[in-house]
């Protein structure tokens, strides 16, 4: 009968996977899995999981998905009144009696983490052919820890939030059966639960220490990734580098697969405990294997000091800049809106320090209040207010007024279109180096400004229009020549998407000097295999879609320095996974004049 249990994740996007319905389905053999997304329209979502005619559905409740859950809870006993409902997750293991008491439908919750829980309770529910009160008696005379019931009198029983003292005991959660299908999409994974920091603002903190899968398992799965081809592994361990027993052997596992092996494998880490060593192996992995994130959250060592954090500033800075010079891995930054005593001159700071990293994505994160964690100690402290419903996202605090959060939601929303999207970088940095005087913020503020006086907040964009707004804002900002933007903005479209926007509003080129181009690509192979190795011509066709040059009245190679008035034609090569760009002799202009 395990086959009338249906465990439920609804994802926030299709790209993702649940790791916990997984797992859930492993602790009960036969039992079968359901994933939706937040996007699903509701009745939709219900009619699914109608047509699978549960006995039992269990449903993994988190951050993103509480309030879907939450809708969806209310019309569950019209379509399936007889279905018992079990709910987990960290949205449900805290305040687990006044979930109940809302959402009476609910039958059980499982604490914590439930994979040795859910086979006791499971037990229950067939022995007692998943008759609630058979199965609540016998939770009354035998608690079992780790799940939340209604006792014979009604009475809600919280339990007791409950860990899985060994992590070997846990079962691996992917089946070769469904990895065609979900390989293009990304896997999460962990090799250990917990960590050792205790960051006020996380839920690691409501854990002691770290547990870990032995090593030879952890290959084991590896190799199970490996061999079916997935796009991306996600580790969702706390702290990857906690034990250096641990991952390093890890990291040597990675370097030594084969060439041919696309997976990707993403890893959170405190970079600042990077050793010698690591940093030796972290160079020789090939280009796209790993990706690192790093959550700095503040520069403000005040800030960090009252959310229970060290950041050793001038290591992180150091080996940051070590790994981007590796140029093998994608490199992804966090800075957190609201931390206590951060308001906008602090986080001014903060942003131009990590800024001026150039990491691949600097995301902003709004700090969230999550059920267990011990910033709920220090909402009176620092004046804090927040959204009472999941993001919970803060919406006040003594240093930051709502008007000033509110803008930081345009902010990172200009950031996110053009910086973290890959565009308009060179444009941007140029802008900053030469009018803001290496301010960044200042850059990016200005630009909000200018964003939500022309009420672009309130609407969507076109990825082509991105470029005219940033040449129309500068234009209005700074005492530049149009020229110079249009060739910086020129260069940058062509090195973000592909290639594959060209505003129509900037001065392209391509048939001014078609002629000169056609001979470069028909004439003597030789001449092009000096920037193509191996380049044959086969169709104009082929040509168009792999590669283009652009003609630009400076040299773009200087971007970063300083751009002189010297004609230049580039290559853009786009058959790799990152455009490569290329100077190439052309006879098109003239010899380089004063620097601008």
């Amino acid at each position: 009968m395990t086959e009338k249990i249906l465990w439920l994740g609804i994802n926030a996007k299709y790209s993702h996977t649940s790791l916990s319905i997984r797992y859930l389905r492993e602790a009960v053999p036969g039992s079968r899995i359901l994933e939706l997304t937040i996007n699903h329209q509701l009745l939709a979502m219900l009619g699914e999981i109608y047509e699978q005619q549960p006995k039992v559905l269990g449903i993994s409740c988190y951050i993103w998905n509480i309030e879907v859950v939450k809708r969806l809870l209310k019309l569950l006993p019209a379509a399936l009144p007889d279905t018992v409902i079990i709910c987990g997750g960290p949205e449900v293991s805290y305040g687990t009696a006044d979930f109940m008491r809302e959402f009476p439908m609910v039958d059980y919750v499982m604490r914590g983490e439930a994979e040795e829980s859910i086979r006791a309770l499971t037990s229950q529910l067939l022995t007692g052919q998943f008759d609630r009160s058979k199965v609540n008696a016998a939770l009354d005379a035998s608690e079992i820890r780790g799940i939340a019931w209604r006792g014979a009198d009604g009475v809600i029983h919280e339990g007791h939030d409950v860990t899985v003292a060994d992590l070997a005991a846990v079962p691996f959660a992917y089946r070769a059966e469904e990895m065609a299908d979900i390989r293009e999409r990304i896997l999460y994974y962990e090799t250990s639960r917990g960590c050792p920091f205790s960051c006020a603002y996380c839920l690691s903190c409501a854990t002691a220490g770290v547990r870990y899968l032995p090593l030879a398992r952890v290959f084991s799965e590896l190799d199970f990734f490996v061999q079916h081809d997935v796009r991306q592994v996600k580790f969702v361990d706390r702290t990857f580098n906690a034990k250096k027993a641990h991952f390093l052997p890890i990291l040597k596992y990675l370097l030594a697969l084969p060439a041919s092996c696309r997976t990707n494998f993403h890893f959170e880490v405190a970079i600042d405990y990077l050793d010698e060593e690591v940093l030796t192996v972290l160079s020789q992995l090939p280009k796209g294997r790993v990706q690192l994130e790093i959550g700095i959250q503040s520069t403000n060592e005040q800030t960090l000091k009252a959310v229970s954090r060290v950041n050793h500033w001038e290591d992180i800075k150091a080996h940051i800049q070590r790994i981007m010079s590796f140029h093998n891995m994608h490199l992804h930054v966090d800075l957190i809106i609201g931390l206590p005593g951060e308001g906008m001159a602090s986080f001014h700071r903060s942003f131009n320090d990590v800024y001026e990293l150039q990491t691949d994505m600097l995301q902003l994160g709004f700090l969230k209040f999550l059920k267990g964690a011990s910033m709920m100690n220090l909402v009176t402290p620092y004046g804090y207010q927040y959204m009472p419903m999941a993001p919970y996202e803060v919406l006040v605090t003594d240093a930051l007024s709502y008007g000033e959060i509110r803008w930081f939601h345009s902010f990172e929303m200009v950031f996110e279109l053009y910086y973290n999207a890959g565009r308009c970088r060179q444009t941007a940095n140029y802008l900053i180096r030469e009018a803001e005087q290496g301010d960044a913020f200042a850059f990016w503020q200005k630009l909000t400004d200018w964003w939500e006086e022309k009420g672009f907040h309130k609407i969507g964009h076109s990825t082509k229009n991105l470029y005219g707004y940033l040449r129309d804002f500068a234009l209005a900002a700074y005492d530049l020549p149009a020229e110079i933007l249009d060739n910086l903005l020129r260069y940058d479209a062509l090195l973000a998407d592909g290639g594959k926007i060209r505003p129509e509003n900037l001065d392209w080129n391509r048939l001014k000097y078609q002629d000169i181009t056609a001979d470069f690509w028909k004439g003597a192979p030789s001449r092009v295999r000096t920037y193509l190795p191996g380049y044959e011509f086969t169709n104009w066709r082929e040509v168009n879609k792999k590669y283009h040059i652009e003609v630009f009245a400076y040299n773009m190679m200087l971007t970063s320095q300083k751009l002189t008035c010297q004609p230049t034609a580039l290559l853009f090569d786009y058959t790799a996974d990152d455009p490569v760009c290329q100077l190439i002799e052309l006879e098109i202009g003239t010899d380089a004049q004063d620097s601008v």
